[in-house]
């Protein structure tokens, strides 16, 4: 008896996938809900799991291929011959000695065309010896190109074609159509301030292995500012609009999207209620779906519906940046990278460290004192975190 794989519903407005890769090849023996299969829509990954056990009969649908919500991906042959299958992996410790070459090209494969690539143009490098940072431990383009630097391979000479076409993801063609649309629609601009976080700094510093202890998590930066953000939004609603046609909707409710960099490229999870939540949870919903994208394993429901993004450069080193406007929303924090400066303080030269923050906003909505004063209130309310306790 066959069982047919089909594409599932992939999400609200989302019709169409892309096959990015298979996990089993036919023949293959596969257990009931073993991931078969895994789709790029233009927002999330989704992996297709196994109806039943038996044996991967057909690839109906090919890597690459284009894919509408039920449409045929593959085949299972469910029943005894997936019985007859499941006996072939028993052979495998006494052959695999025998194959030690293969070691590297299967798992570059198991693990991604990306690190699959650069293992062939590095043969130096076992990938098998890597440790993987990926979901079930697979390895990620990340993890090589770590691995190649730590080895000193980093500044090697490219090998192959000076120049090679690659069709880009669903979500990078997403990415890149959104923020020209925000480009393109909304009247961008940028105003900067700049943060003494001794303060804040100091208060993590007192706090941050109790707060660990008890609430299991570390304590960061994110969910200061998150929180700064929010008590802004409340005084600046504008902020925290959207535009429709000729109308503006204002919203009470504050749902923060946190701009973090997955496998495929950026993406935004919305903390939900982030006015009624405290700094802890707030860490651990950042945590969670900063696990989440960096497995690619977040839902259409995890990045719908924010009303305000806060962006963090500083992990990469960023100091100054002008971040683009995340539609329907009108206003987009950058976070920068904290760095000691010389600063005037009480007309002393003192070294403080400093950060730059941006908010990118849509002046068609929210006037330029108002962009202003926004950045103000998160400024002090990071300089001096009571002001949080106290809603100033």
């Amino acid at each position: 008896m066959a069982g047919e794989i089909t594409v599932p519903t992939l999400g609200e407005s989302v019709t169409e996938a892309t096959v990015a890769k298979w996990f089993k090849q036919p023949g293959d023996a596969v257990k009931a809900d073993e991931p078969l299969v895994e789709l790029e829509t233009d927002k999330v990954t989704v992996e297709v799991n196994a109806p039943a056990a038996g044996v991967l009969k057909e690839q109906t649908a090919k890597t690459g291929a284009s894919v509408e919500v039920g449409a045929l991906l593959g085949k299972i042959e469910v029943g005894a011959a997936g019985g007859k299958a499941a006996a072939a992996p028993a052979a495998a410790p006494v052959a695999a000695p025998a194959a030690p070459a293969q070691t590297t090209p299967v798992a570059a494969s198991n693990n991604g065309p990306a690190v699959a690539k650069l293992a062939a143009e590095n043969p130096q490098v076992n990938v098998a010896n890597i440790a993987g940072s990926g979901k079930d431990g697979r390895v990620t383009k990340g993890d090589m190109l770590k691995a190649l630097e730590g080895d000193g391979f980093a500044a090697s000479p490219a090998v192959g074609p000076r120049e090679e076409r690659v069709k880009m993801t669903k979500l990078r063609a997403t990415i890149a159509r959104r923020l020209k649309e925000s480009q393109n629609t909304a009247a961008i601009l940028t105003t900067f301030n700049e943060i003494d976080m001794s303060n804040v700094i100091a208060l993590r510093n007192e706090y941050k292995d109790e707060f660990e202890k008890k609430h299991g998590i570390k304590l960061g930066f994110m969910g200061f500012f998150v929180k700064a953000a929010v008590n802004a939004l409340k005084q600046i609603p504008a902020v925290n609009a959207e535009i429709s046609g000729d109308e503006i909707i204002y919203k009470n409710y504050y749902d923060i999207g946190v701009a973090v960099g997955g496998p495929s490229g950026l993406v935004v999870p919305v903390i939900r209620d982030c006015d009624k939540k405290s700094l802890a949870q707030i860490e651990a919903d950042i945590a969670a779906a900063a696990v989440k994208a960096r497995n690619g394993t977040l839902s259409m429901a995890d990045m719908t519906g924010g009303t305000f993004t806060v962006s963090n450069g500083g992990v990469y080193g960023s100091l100054m940046s002008t971040p683009i406007i995340n539609p329907p929303q009108v206003g987009i924090m950058g976070m920068h990278k904290t760095e000691e400066r010389p600063i005037a303080v009480n007309g002393q030269v003192v070294i403080r460290p400093m950060m730059y923050v941006a908010l990118s906003y849509d002046h068609r909505i929210i006037d330029g004192s108002e962009s202003v004063t926004f950045l103000v209130k998160v400024k002090q309310a990071i300089e001096d975190p009571r002001r949080l306790l106290l809603g100033l």
